[in-house]
């Protein structure tokens, strides 16, 4: 899952694809790098400007209708915790609605429900959306983690979510400290055996670049480290920025596991000439 930040300040690229032509381009060249999804925000995950529903939908929809025109088989996911977004860009063309804020608007669900859209069920601390984590207890941040994303799922069910479209995410930094999304990372499979698909978004993060004490540039090593471990514990969906490096590090976990043959496969086999 290739991230597309239609926003001027988000934390890793500063507002490189706010243009509406180059997310897009951004978007189309994650597709083409072999991303399997795309997802389009147009709201900064943190703290920052107040945007809009109108402004958000503004961002957002002419991209999702663009890639779609132009890639008509890829999926595409927005980011939005807001109901009135998810119907408008389900309108457009996405797929999926990406809600990273722990069902703040219990009515995106619906959307999901009434449009066949699928829905992304994340733990977020239990924080209103845009609200960075201060402090946070729990007397086990995993069992947190899976009791509420059990109960996102649920709760999406009932709304008409088809149980195939239901994506759980642990929530990496979001309502956590650095040694809470490190547990979380540990313990992963915990959070597989509810038997739905679990998307991680490790990309560049506080988390790593605290436990190696870099700066968000240089943290690509790290994330490739995570993700890599994510794979193998049964991670399913990966959200990032850098998809080729990514791409490569779950070809190679998924054929050390055996689910994939190598590319190529002849040293040994064939005579050298």
């Amino acid at each position: 899952m290739a991230i597309v930040n239609r926003t001027p300040d988000s934390f890793y690229d500063q507002g490189a694809t706010f243009a509406q032509d180059r997310a897009v381009e951004a978007a189309v060249t994650a597709l083409d790098a072999g991303a399997a999804i795309v997802d389009i925000g147009g709201v900064k995950a943190g703290v920052g400007e107040f945007v809009s529903a109108a402004q958000e939908i503004d961002r957002v929809v002419p991209v999702v209708a663009e890639v779609r025109r132009l890639r008509p088989d890829a999926v595409i996911s927005v980011d939005t915790w807001r109901a009135e977004v998810g119907r408008a860009v389900v309108a457009a063309g996405a797929d999926l609605l990406n809600d990273a804020w722990e069902g703040h608007d219990p009515a995106l669900a619906a959307v999901a429900g009434a449009t066949g859209a699928g829905l992304v069920c994340m733990h977020a601390g239990h924080l209103p959306p845009r609200t960075d984590p201060h402090n946070p207890v729990y007397d086990d941040v995993v069992t947190d983690v899976v009791r509420t994303v059990d109960r996102l799922a649920a709760a999406a069910l009932a709304a008409g979510v088809r149980p195939d479209g239901i994506l759980v995410d642990p929530g990496h930094d979001f309502g956590k400290t650095t040694v809470q999304s490190l547990e979380v990372t540990r313990r992963l499979p915990e959070l597989v055996a509810t038997g739905r698909p679990v998307l991680v978004a490790l990309s560049n993060k506080d988390f790593i670049g605290e436990t190696l004490d870099l700066p968000t540039g240089d943290r690509l090593t790290g994330t490739m480290a995570a993700a890599a471990v994510s794979a193998w514990l049964g991670a399913r969906v990966f959200r990032v920025h850098n998809v080729v490096p990514i791409r490569q590090v779950l070809d190679m976990v998924s054929a050390i596991r055996g689910d994939r043959p190598p590319a190529v496969a002849r040293r040994g086999i064939y005579p050298e000439g």
